[in-house]
């Protein structure tokens, strides 16, 4: 599977399906990905990603505008 990109608040994210595993990685503001610091559970499924993200980030959404939105690439 093709990692799938997050714009989570501002920040950007890779997530990607290995196995039964979620494999998040952060996107810099120079393209480079690195280990994002949090994980996703294995149950977590394709169409519920962006809940997810939400009920993990909300509050840092009273500093910042927008949302959970998958970018297309």
């Amino acid at each position: 599977m093709t990692a799938q990109r997050f714009n989570v608040f501002g920040r950007l994210f890779d997530i990607e399906r290995r196995g039964e595993q979620w494999a998040v990685l952060a996107v810099g503001i120079d393209g480079k990905r690195a280990p994002a610091g949090f994980v996703i559970p294995a149950f977590v499924a394709d169409e519920e990603l962006e809940q997810f993200l939400f009920d993990l980030f909300h509050e840092q959404a009273a500093y910042k505008k927008g949302g959970i939105l998958r970018v297309r690439r």
